[in-house]
């Protein structure tokens, strides 16, 4: 077969166009360190390059429902834990107004109470990041409502929320939720806070009553009635105290394997994609090498003319 120059010039001109993407790709690959930048560089490798990224971001945004959560249960546990103490100090001074205390004396602990009615009631309105942490997923308005009398005391806490909690998914399939009802009166579902009906829990009325009582001096009443009352109040503030303390322990763990997870995948993206710089660099060394030694070969061909052959 007779090889003309037109033929030559064409076949030279070809291997240059693909010696030149050559290099243009393995210099791509050098300044990025990434071996592939277009599905078709190695198919198979971007497929399981896109799962992976696509898992990364999926644990990614478990990492970030994890933190919403841990945050949370840090803002509740820390209500839950002073409501607790206020509740503590109810309960003493049931003990202390026994038939031995003068009606003085008990109209100033019906007076410490309505202040510690006061500084639940504002404890059970705790907002974090402009939600109320109490009031069930109706959480745009304070969980409770006081009412005083003229006097000053409190005459009701009305609870506005409901008694629904939201979940977050924090990892694949598994949901868990920080949040805690103020109130549950239905008996099923999660526990309120401050009342349920399942626990015999009703905090507010049951301060209500112990300050209704020492004002009326009717110590029989505050200890026959309003001290039990609290103690399955206390007895549920505790109850949720440690199931707070087992969701943030949960979630702990949790983010500690979504973290071990997420640099797992990091570390299988670079295996596919990363590209390996020396040997990258060698293969456009002699690239190069090629394309300079193609380049030579041809012009020294083209420039050759008949005489040259003729001499």
């Amino acid at each position: 077969m007779r090889v003309t120059g037109t033929m030559f010039s064409e076949s030279l001109v070809g291997q240059l166009s693909r010696l030149s993407n050559r290099q243009n790709r393995l210099q791509e690959q050098a300044a990025t360190g990434q071996r592939i930048s277009q599905p078709e560089d190695d198919p198979g490798a971007m497929r399981r390059v896109l799962d992976l990224q696509a898992e990364a971001r999926t644990v990614e945004q478990h990492r970030k429902n994890t933190a919403a959560l841990k945050e949370q249960a840090t803002v509740s546990y820390s209500a839950m834990s002073a409501l607790r103490r206020i509740s503590d100090r109810a309960g003493e001074i049931a003990v202390l107004a026994d038939g031995t205390r003068s009606p003085a004396d008990l109209r100033n602990y019906a007076s410490e109470v309505t202040q510690l009615i006061q500084q639940a009631a504002q404890l059970a309105n705790t907002k974090h990041r402009g939600d109320y942490v109490f009031a069930g997923t109706r959480n745009d308005q304070p969980a409770f409502a006081v009412s005083t009398s003229s006097g000053g005391q409190v005459t009701a806490v009305t609870y506005q929320g409901n008694a629904s909690v939201a979940a977050a998914e924090v990892s694949a399939g598994s949901t868990v939720s920080a949040q805690v009802a103020g109130a549950n009166t239905s008996g099923s579902g999660p526990r309120g806070l401050f009342t349920d009906s399942g626990a015999g829990a009703d905090f507010f009325n049951h301060l209500i009553a112990l300050q209704n009582n020492l004002l009326a001096g009717n110590a029989a009443a505050v200890n026959g009635t309003d001290l039990p009352a609290l103690q399955r109040d206390e007895d549920n503030f505790l109850f949720h105290i440690a199931q707070n303390g087992a969701v943030q322990a949960r979630l702990e763990v949790t983010d500690s394997l979504a973290a071990s997870r997420s640099l797992s995948v990091e570390k299988l993206i670079s295996g596919e994609a990363d590209a390996d710089l020396a040997q990258t660099l060698v293969r456009l060394n002699e690239t190069q090498n090629a394309y300079r030694a193609a380049l030579q070969t041809g012009g020294s061909i083209l420039n050759q003319s008949l005489l040259d052959y003729l001499r």
